[in-house]
């Protein structure tokens, strides 16, 4: 688990992550699919350590679409409960590593009003931490939230003229958050599947063969290295 080779000079100021492969991982080993979500946990517990680790400022972790409504509603209902033990059992521990603790997503009727409570605690305890801001997508989609700034812009009045790039991001759900530097998709997969869309414009992407369970820091750090080793020009030429 060493970070040797990382230039903590230039590390993603934000880190974004797809947690995919926790079906799989199940099936590769004969379990329940939601075996594999639970063995995911520590995963995500890993990585955030590790981000805190190497002074990563933001991490983004993508934990329930707006499409995963479509599964069987065992393993939804899994999921609700398996999000709600999360916060139950991190919260603090997040807490007392300085980690600010922010939801997004559409908190609309689909999502029990117990996770929302929940989420409402984690958000208000660690509202004044400063070591790192852990946003959990949850009921997120990059397109609803799209369609969600859109309606805001609708709503305020704001004339045709005066809508413009500026305008859209300050209506996102977390528009003082940088966009990603690097975004990390785990299980061999080369899909955005609808995460971050708006934010995404400019952020290097890695996937990664690993399934979720099976991540760990270093390969998060493996993939800070190969950030860290490509040249970013935003669209303009190295002169």
């Amino acid at each position: 688990m060493s970070a040797d080779g990382i230039d903590l000079r230039h590390v993603p100021r934000h880190i974004a992550c797809v947690m995919d492969g926790n079906g799989r991982w199940a099936r590769a080993r004969g379990l329940p699919r939601t075996e594999g979500h639970a063995a995911g946990e520590e995963a995500m517990f890993d990585t955030v350590e590790g981000a805190l680790e190497v002074g990563v400022r933001y991490l983004s972790m993508f934990a329930f679409s707006t499409e995963n409504w479509r599964r069987p509603p065992d393993e939804v209902r899994y999921l609700m409960n398996f999000n709600e033990r999360i916060l139950s059992n991190h919260r603090d521990e997040l807490h007392e590593k300085g980690v600010r603790i922010q939801f997004a997503g559409r908190r609309d009727w689909r999502v029990p009003r117990r996770i929302l409570r929940r989420m409402d605690e984690a958000a208000e305890l660690t509202a004044r931490n400063d070591a790192m801001t852990l946003t959990i997508c949850f009921n997120y989609g990059g397109r609803a939230e799209i369609v969600d700034a859109v309606r805001s812009l609708v709503a305020d009045g704001v004339e045709a003229r005066r809508i413009d790039e500026r305008a859209i991001r300050s209506r996102l759900y977390w528009p003082e958050v940088p966009d990603p530097d690097l975004v990390v998709r785990t299980s061999g997969e080369f899909r955005i599947s609808n995460f971050l869309l708006w934010q995404l414009a400019y952020s290097e992407l890695i996937f990664t063969d690993v399934l979720w369970p099976d991540f760990r820091r270093e390969n998060l750090f493996e993939a800070i290295r190969e950030f860290q080793r490509r040249e970013r020009r935003y669209g303009g030429v190295r002169t």
